[in-house]
């Protein structure tokens, strides 16, 4: 049985209908989404450029009659809280952190990926049951420890007992598991062992993978708060997230300068989601757990 030509134009045009429908329904429900993504980050920049009476106050504008610029230099001026300072320690944590850790996670995933060892299968195991450790656990023996060392108030306090992440050394053994053996069997051939392989074709040839992990990395370097407020006890060693912490006392909260302070922080992170960004969706779309 055969279908005419008007009822085929028809059911052409139905699907056409159907189609459009639902991508304006797509389309609306992603616009709703991202506008409530976005009342965080509007609240934000509206509160930093006001005075405290205005974010307090009952009569709610959308943005204060006259924006405060003059919050910035007051943020950087006040004697009580070093936050240029702050944002430095919180730079050198953060990238030292995410070199540390992306160096030493993908040297073991792709040792327990790659290299035949009888023990392995136990090695990685262990690595995942660290996983399954609460960080409250570790938290004193770790104080105690930095703090024998007389590493508190130092970068390597801060820095050296993050260096490893079981589960970021979980996602590289994955992913190296699914990487292609012919490349490394190719360099192998060329007179290359393991440390060559990795370094020389394994390395550039995972790049897209490697900024994901680096941004996430990065991310949770720079958020960190409880560790750093430990061992960061002197004002020159906090971070930037103790330092926002200590516009908010008992006796006082200065809102205005909490808002630009976090509207400051925020700034590295947007510049590092911004320049790795292309590598970075292409990175977890390769994160899928194979093996």
């Amino acid at each position: 049985m055969t279908t005419s030509v008007p009822e085929a134009g028809a059911k052409s045009r139905r699907v056409r209908r159907a189609d459009a429908l639902g991508n304006t329904g797509l389309y609306l429900a992603v616009s709703v989404a991202a506008v409530f993504f976005l009342v965080p980050f509007y609240l934000i920049v509206r509160n930093a450029l006001s005075t405290d009476a205005e974010i307090t106050g009952e009569n709610w504008k959308f943005f204060p009659t006259h924006l405060r610029w003059g919050n910035i230099s007051e943020l950087f001026d006040d004697t009580t809280v070093d936050f240029a300072r702050s944002l430095w320690n919180s730079m050198v944590v953060a990238v030292l952190m995410t070199a540390g850790i992306l160096l030493i996670c993908s040297l073991a995933g792709y040792g327990l990926a790659r290299i035949p060892y009888q023990h392995a299968s136990k090695v990685f195991y262990a690595v995942l049951a660290t996983l399954m450790v609460p960080t409250a656990v570790t938290f004193v023996p770790s104080f105690v420890l930095v703090s024998s060392l007389g590493w508190v108030d130092s970068y390597r306090g801060l820095v050296i007992p993050g260096l490893f992440s079981g589960f970021t050394c979980f996602l590289f053994r994955q992913y190296f598991l699914g990487f292609p053996k012919e490349l490394e069997e190719a360099a192998r051939v060329d007179g290359l062992g393991y440390w060559g392989a990795y370094w020389r074709v394994v390395v550039p040839n995972s790049l897209n993978f490697f900024a994901a992990m680096a941004t996430i990395t990065f991310i949770n370097g720079w958020n960190s708060f409880l560790w750093p407020l430990v061992i960061g006890q002197d004002p020159s060693s906090w971070t930037v997230q103790v330092a926002l912490s200590s516009y908010m006392t008992n006796q006082t909260v200065n809102y205005h300068l909490i808002f630009m302070a976090t509207a400051v922080s925020i700034l590295p992170l947007l510049l590092v989601f911004l320049f790795l960004q292309r590598w970075l969706v292409q990175g977890i779309a390769q994160t899928g757990i194979k093996g």
